[in-house]
């Protein structure tokens, strides 16, 4: 079994629309490069091309 982090010690980075940064989830574990956006309601709010 795989030892246990500390919240603080997971990875974070800025989200793409508020600048707030996020740490990482067990969801988006195979996902993580992917992930841009910190919640739902920034991932709607993005600036669109």
């Amino acid at each position: 079994m795989a030892k246990m982090q500390k919240k603080g010690d997971l990875p974070q980075k800025p989200c793409a629309t508020c600048g707030r940064d996020f740490a990482w989830r067990k969801k988006w574990e195979k996902v993580w490069d992917e992930v841009k956006y910190c919640s739902d309601r920034c991932r709607a709010a993005r600036v669109k091309p």
